[in-house]
């Protein structure tokens, strides 16, 4: 599935991986979250439920990475990589920016992202 993420004058295309966790993730949207900043890596926002687990977990990211953090429950988007790794119990990567995430970078601190299917 292809979803578009807006944040200010931000338009990013992303398409979602085949599990069940970026399933159950499509299945909530459209939606708006209120994103913050974490270590000038990536922009994370708390969904409303948790997600089904589906995918396999993982400690490491790369760059234009959509991913569940269940613990949140929180979505990221990773716009930068600083090398570290991700504590347990890990990310469920749910999709992929094709390209621009690096665009999150100019939002210090807090931005409203709208995430929608696009088909």
């Amino acid at each position: 599935m292809r979803i578009r993420l807006t944040a200010g004058e931000t338009v990013l295309n992303a398409t979602l991986d085949d599990n069940a966790t970026a399933r159950d993730f499509a299945s909530l949207l459209p939606l708006t979250l209120q994103m913050n900043d974490l270590l000038k890596r990536e922009k994370y926002g708390h969904l409303p439920r948790s997600l089904t687990a589906g995918g396999e977990p993982r400690s490491s990211y790369e760059i234009g990475n959509i991913a569940y953090w269940s613990p949140g429950p929180d979505i990221a988007v990773f716009y930068d990589h600083d090398g570290q790794s991700i504590p347990d119990p890990g990310i469920i990567v749910l999709g992929d920016i094709g390209s621009g995430a690096d665009a999150f970078k100019k939002y210090d601190g807090t931005v409203d992202v709208t995430i929608e299917a696009v088909d």
